[in-house]
Formats: structure tokens, C-alpha cells, sequence
């Protein structure tokens, strides 16, 4: 019995016991069958009673009968319900486990897998549930009941009874060993198989440009190929434990029947007795058969098991406080006091001692060559991340104080490469957000330049947009990002050069609306060509996880220092074309 899952089942007790009580009485409806037919055929064969006399003992029988069916039924539909309420219940701690652990837990992992995890993992669970842990606790009670009725009518059987039913459990031991490697191996290649195709079918594009989709259909078939292999070895195994298992119970069955018949040929038994014995006998050994028989799910369910609970023994990075940000947000500084960062099993810092303050309602743009720490600051500011060391300062209160869901809600971010979900493109805008109105989705876009393009969608904003933006081009996405943000009306906003990769005229319509959310607002600009950032009200040079100078442009170009550097090789490039102003 896996006992993380035994606690979950605690939690619902109640229709645990219930769903074992309906099972024990289905096994007591089943003794008192075999009683009742044994007493009818005892007296209506060999003693001759008349059958009115019996119909009181046929009532009875049919009685037991729909007990039998009734607990049966009941039995099955409360497990079921439990198996379903726990895995939703596992579902959502999972959901938000992911969530709360963050992009940064979920770029080091597949996401194929994770999906794996999340809904074939938790389904795998609900034959462990529903059938295997009742039928572990049924495979106890009802034998035990069985004994407790035939040692006072034959100790002989008893005791066959007795000697016999351990076989039946050893045999589950032994070849359980087996079946659970075999298993986890199973679900290994699985998830692997899950991880990896979603990856081709994510970079379909790029593989058919460079002529290797044929090739990934083959390296899908041969993990296939290993997935087949793995589950026809568990399913050896299964139909192996199965028939040794269906084995051990006929023979012994057949043992009892062997000593029943040769002591009732020869009077050492009453007939009712022994008709009764011979009748429970499959019974008496069916609860451990079932057990077995359901034994390979069990196996699936510890498997995935042992992928879902260490994912939610998993600690976020970031623990949220209890604080509310302050009320005036446009009129607090934020500062950066002596901030380091490494991340896990990093071999060096992202971040060494950061001093930086961005200026309430003022743009600050981080520029620097990749790897600098750039996206490390935007991060910590985002609070995917806590500092190593140090703290963030808003308002003269630590960062770390306030409440994550708050806080997020008074940050806006747009990525460079702005994530849009298959849906409609008011969906994408809203983002979800409650009392939300078309006459403000509209304003949003139109604030963001995007109210052209909208305008030509066959349903405007209610035209589905496909999954991650398909139907949309690179410019047309940024601005739904840039309408997110004038939507949210966030007084903070972090910004990854959406401008990047545009054509020209697309990135000035981006420029503009970008210009028009940034007024007013503190910014964080993470900038990767320089020349988005000779208007920023402060620009901030970093490498190697440090600040190396902060200033406005003309300043910067002044010392000769860091930027002027940076500064003279992008105004060398053809990308660039500025004056020094």
C-alpha cells in the first residue's frame, strides 16, 4: 500500500469505510446464499420436505440475492466517486503547484511530460482507488469471515482454508518485484514519447525547412516501438501473475472438494455441511483472485505516484507575503540594494551585487551583451525568483513582504515573444480578467495601434486566433501583448523589446504605442539594440551580473565608458542608423 496515497483515501474516510462496508456486506449476502441453497437442496432432495414448506428459505435466498447485487452496485459507484474526487482534488494541487513554482521550474522540464504528469498520470490513478485499495482491505475481512463460519463446522477445511490462502499473496509479492520495475519503466518511456512528440509538432515548421520531418517520424516510431515493448513485458507479466494466481486458487479449491467429497462417501460429514463448504470454497479464495487481477493496476498506480508526489513536494522559489503593495505605486522608488542571485546548481552568479533604483514614473532601460543579467533582473522584479542576497526595495518596504498575487497584479509584462492561447481574441486581451467590457478590449487595442488589423478579422475581436497566434503575424501578436498591458493599467511595466524582428513600419506603429504606455509609468526596459533606448530616462549598463554605469544617453556617450563602447558598435551596424542624439 503506497501510504501517500492511503492519506489521501484518509481525508475521505467516511465513503472509504463505506465503500468497504457495501463490499464486506456483498460478501456476507454471499455466505448467506450459500447457506440458504445448501439448506434448500439438503431438504428438498434428500430429506424430501415438500417446497410450500420451503418458500419461506426461497424468499430468503432471492433477498440475499438483491442484498448481493444491491451492495455490489453501491459499492462501485461510491468508489468510483472517490477515485474521481481525489484525482480532481490531485489535479488542482497540481495545476497550482506548476503555476506557483513558475516559468522558471517549467523551462527545465518538458512539457510534454509535466502533461503527462498532470492527466494520463492522475487517470492512471483511478483503478488504485477504486478497485485495488477496497479490494486489499476485502481480501482480509471476507476470508476472515468465511474462516470464522467454517471452524465450527469442519476444522478440517478450516485449516485447509487456513494454509492455503497465504499461497495466493506470496505469489503477489513475488512476482510484484517484477512488475513494478517493469512498470515504472513503462511509464518513463511514456512520458518521454509524450514530451517528444508535442516538441515535433511544436517545431513542425522548422523541421519541414530543414527537410528533418521524416526523420522525427521515425525517431516517433521507434519510441513507439520502445513504449510496445515496455507495456507487452508489464502485460507478460500481468497475464503471468494472473494465470499463476487463477492456479493457485483451483487447486486449492480443488483441494477442499477432494476432502469434502471422500469424507462425506464415507459419513464423516453432514451433506448440508459439506454442500455448504464446497459453495464457499471459490468464494472463500475469489476476494485474493480479484486482488490479483487487479494487482497491475495497483502497480500503475504507485508508478504514477511516485511521478506526482515528488513534483508536489517541489518548493517555490518565491513564498508570497502578506503585504499589499502601497496604494500610490506611480510615486514610489524601487531600489535595488546589493541584490545577488545564483540560481540552482548554477556554476556561477546571474547577479553580483546590484545597486540600482528605477525612478517612480520614469523609464529605465537595462542594456548589456546576453548573459549580462538582464532577464535575472526582470525576473527578481516579476518575483519568479528571490534574491540570493540582498533585497528589493518599493516604497522603502521589501519586496518580499507583499503578497505575490497583488503584487502581479500591479506589474504589466511584455515578453519579447508574447505567449497567445488558442482562443478568441478578446480572450487573449482580457487575459481572464473579470468585468471586462468589449467597449474596453476595443479602447485597449486601439491604445496599442492594433484597432487596423482587428478590424479586418472576419469576427473582430471574437475571431479565434489559433494556438500560440497561428493566424497572426510576429507585429500583430506584439500588439495584442502591448493590449494586455493598456488593459491592465498596471503602474509598473516590464518590457522585452517587443520591437525586435519587426519590419519598419510595424515596429514605429509598435514605438508609438509603446511611447504612450510608458508615459507616466515606472518602466523596466530590457533592451537588446540601442537604439530603443536614447530616450529612456535612465539607461543602465550591466555585465556579467553587474552594474557598470547608469545614466541618461548623452551622459553615458560622455564618459567613454561601457555604453559609449556598446554605443559605437551598434551605430557601426546597418541595423543601427542614429545620430548621437
Amino acid at each position: 500500500m503506497d501510504s501517500r496515497l492511503w492519506n489521501r483515501v484518509l481525508s475521505h474516510r467516511g465513503r472509504f469505510l463505506l465503500v468497504v462496508g457495501f463490499g464486506l456486506l456483498s460478501g456476507v449476502a454471499t455466505v448467506g446464499l450459500a447457506f440458504v441453497l445448501s439448506t434448500l437442496i439438503d431438504r428438498l432432495f434428500l430429506r424430501g420436505a415438500a417446497f410450500d414448506a420451503l418458500r419461506p428459505l426461497v424468499v430468503v435466498f432471492f433477498i440475499f440475492a438483491l442484498l448481493r447485487f444491491g451492495a455490489l452496485w453501491l459499492q462501485k459507484s461510491l468508489a468510483g466517486s472517490l477515485a474521481a474526487d481525489i484525482k480532481a482534488q490531485l489535479r488542482r494541487e497540481l495545476a497550482g503547484k506548476i503555476a506557483a513554482l513558475g516559468p522558471l521550474f517549467t523551462q527545465k522540464r518538458r512539457s510534454g511530460e509535466l502533461a503527462s504528469v498532470l492527466l494520463q498520470g492522475v487517470d492512471r490513478l483511478e483503478a488504485y482507488l477504486a478497485r485495488y485499495l477496497p479490494q486489499l482491505f476485502l481480501s482480509v475481512l471476507i476470508p476472515f469471515i468465511i474462516l470464522i463460519l467454517v471452524f465450527p463446522r469442519d476444522l478440517l477445511s478450516g485449516l485447509v482454508f487456513l494454509f492455503t490462502a497465504p499461497l495466493i499473496p506470496l505469489f503477489m509479492v513475488l512476482i510484484g518485484n517484477v512488475a513494478q520495475a517493469l512498470t515504472e519503466k513503462q511509464w518513463r518511456v511514456l512520458a518521454w514519447m509524450n514530451g517528444f512528440f508535442l516538441e515535433v509538432l511544436q517545431g513542425l515548421v522548422t523541421l519541414k525547412m530543414f527537410g528533418r520531418s521524416r526523420e522525427q517520424v521515425h525517431r516517433i516510431l521507434a519510441i513507439s516501438d520502445d513504449f510496445r515493448n515496455a507495456t507487452l513485458r508489464v502485460l507478460r507479466v500481468a497475464f503471468l501473475s494472473a494465470l499463476v494466481l487463477e492456479l493457485v486458487g483451483t487447486i486449492s479449491t480443488a483441494i477442499v472438494a477432494v476432502e469434502i467429497g471422500l469424507r462425506l462417501l464415507s459419513g464423516h460429514i453432514a451433506f448440508q455441511s459439506a454442500l455448504f463448504i464446497l459453495i464457499l470454497a471459490p468464494e472463500f479464495y475469489l476476494p485474493m483472485r480479484i486482488l490479483g487481477s487487479h494487482f497491475h493496476a495497483g502497480m500503475e498506480g504507485v508508478a504514477a505516484a511516485d511521478q506526482i508526489f515528488p513534483l508536489l513536494a517541489q518548493q517555490p522559489a518565491v513564498r508570497s507575503g502578506k503585504k499589499r503593495p502601497p496604494e500610490d505605486l506611480l510615486r514610489q522608488l524601487i531600489r535595488f540594494e546589493r541584490v545577488s542571485l545564483v540560481y540552482p546548481q548554477a556554476n556561477r552568479p546571474a547577479l553580483q551585487d546590484v545597486q540600482l533604483v528605477l525612478p517612480a514614473g520614469k523609464t529605465t532601460a537595462l542594456v548589456g551583451p546576453s548573459g549580462a543579467g538582464k532577464t535575472s533582473l526582470a525576473n527578481l522584479l516579476l518575483r519568479f525568483v528571490a534574491p540570493t542576497s540582498g533585497q528589493i526595495l518599493v516604497g522603502g518596504e521589501n519586496l518580499a513582504e507583499f503578497d505575490l498575487k497583488e503584487w502581479r497584479k500591479a506589474v504589466a509584462w511584455v515578453p519579447q515573444r508574447p505567449f497567445l492561447f488558442h482562443g478568441t481574441l478578446a480572450d487573449n486581451v482580457s487575459m481572464g480578467m473579470a468585468d471586462v467590457s468589449e467597449a474596453e478590449i476595443l479602447d485597449a487595442l486601439r491604445q496599442a495601434n492594433a484597432e487596423e488589423f482587428v478590424a479586418q478579422l472576419p469576427q473582430g475581436i471574437h475571431t479565434p486566433i489559433g494556438e500560440r497566434a497561428s493566424r497572426l503575424s510576429g507585429g500583430q501578436a506584439q500588439r495584442i501583448a502591448l493590449a494586455r498591458a493598456f488593459l491592465k493599467d498596471a503602474p509598473v511595466v516590464i518590457l522585452d523589446e517587443p520591437t525586435s524582428n519587426l519590419d519598419p513600419v510595424v515596429e514605429a506603429q509598435l514605438a508609438e504605442a509603446i511611447r504612450r504606455l510608458c508615459k507616466g509609468r515606472t518602466v523596466l526596459l530590457i533592451a537588446h539594440r540601442l537604439k530603443t533606448v536614447v530616450h529612456a530616462d535612465q539607461i543602465a549598463v550591466m555585465s556579467e551580473g553587474r552594474i557598470l554605469e547608469t545614466g541618461r544617453h548623452r551622459e553615458l556617450i560622455a564618459r567613454s565608458g561601457a555604453y559609449s563602447k556598446l554605443f559605437a558598435v551598434y551605430r557601426g551596424s546597418d541595423e543601427f542608423a542614429l545620430s548621437a542624439d
